[in-house]
């Protein structure tokens, strides 16, 4: 059994899955909604760790998670991650050099930080010969944070990693090279995926309470009120005169030029090829008409993720679990690492 938990800033998601052959099956899975700010800001002291901890053993046991050995991710927003080009080294030679050149990259001491790193590509061939390596570094004392809140939850975390390597593992496919997008309620994370590998990582602060504001502000509307118009209408020109998109079309032309300067980068910086296709994640991703109007001003495909399309669901479980599916995501590609 392999299980993945996500604790978002909203709601606590958990998947437990099982090798099928070659494949993955559904064991079991569940989803709490939570208020009281992120997972980082309710570590900040005992007695929200012990609200969240009891929080996540209560959706342990509801879902039915047989195992307590879990992988667990961190947000985007406290991760540091960035591609680095070096000569062609070898594996040894590289993990040592990367910890050297991260002094460079990341804005804390290294020995405050936990270094990982992926090697993306060799270019023997270039001149002069090339690789490059993603660098991963999240701070001790953030890690030793979420363990301490599994413990708390009577778990044990087998493994940490960021969120968008779990959602690249869930929902890219093999041999393109896409551009996913993780809508949530404070940061929208984008990753350019390249045959299953993240090369590019960018998280924003606009997403789902962006939005929300926007609408409280322009309707005078209570935040509550604002939020359910957000998904009632979104951005369907056909709804309430589209008066409710004219209030988001600002904020989503945020996002989508965020995009724009991550394949941008991408494109100029690493001499990448545009991605095929966009996949939305996250909550936010279900407002209505976002996959038309986001569609519309990137000039490519855009979809929904469905992290269980690789994942055998017997039909009973399949009539609950799709319609929130972009919702679990990351706790999906978390569990896809397996043992």
């Amino acid at each position: 059994m392999s299980v993945g938990i996500d604790i978002g800033s909203k709601t606590i998601k958990i998947v437990e899955l099982s090798r099928e052959g070659t494949g993955w099956k559904l064991r079991s899975a569940g989803i709490v909604g939570y208020t009281g700010g992120d997972a980082v800001d309710r570590l900040a002291d005992e007695t929200r760790i012990v609200a969240l901890s009891d929080a996540i053993r209560k959706l342990h046991k509801e879902a039915r998670i047989s195992s307590k050995e879990i992988s667990v991710a961190l947000p985007e927003t406290n991760v540091f991650t960035r591609v680095i080009k070096f000569p062609v080294l070898s594996d040894t030679e590289i993990a040592s050099a990367v910890r050297w050149e991260a002094e460079q990259y990341i804005p804390i001491p290294v020995d405050e930080a936990v270094i990982q790193h992926q090697i993306l590509e060799r270019r023997e061939t270039t001149t002069p010969p090339e690789m490059s390596v993603l660098l991963i570094a999240a701070p001790k004392k953030l890690v030793e944070k979420y363990v301490h809140l599994m413990e708390s939850a009577g778990l044990s975390v087998i493994f940490v990693e960021t969120e968008l390597i779990s959602l690249s593992r869930a929902l890219a496919p093999p041999d393109q090279t896409v551009l996913i997008a993780d809508l949530g309620a404070r940061s929208t994370n984008m990753a350019i995926v390249k045959n299953g590998r993240l090369v590019v990582a960018r998280s924003i602060p606009t997403a789902g309470e962006a939005f929300t504001r926007a609408l409280a502000q322009g309707l005078g509307l209570e935040k509550q009120q604002a939020e359910e118009y957000k998904k009632a209408y979104g951005l369907s020109v056909n709804q309430l005169e589209g008066k409710i998109k004219g209030i988001l079309d600002p904020v989503f032309r945020m996002v989508s030029d965020e995009m724009k300067k991550a394949v941008h980068y991408y494109q100029s910086e690493e001499g990448g090829e545009p991605p095929r296709s966009v996949i939305l994640s996250g909550g936010t991703a279900a407002m209505p008409d976002a996959v038309g109007v986001l569609t519309k001003l990137l000039g490519i495909e855009v979809i929904i993720g469905n992290p269980f399309a690789r994942i055998a669901i017997d039909p009973e479980s399949a009539k609950t679990i799709y319609s929130f599916a972009p919702l679990y995501s990351v706790a999906c590609g978390l569990a896809m690492r397996g043992d």
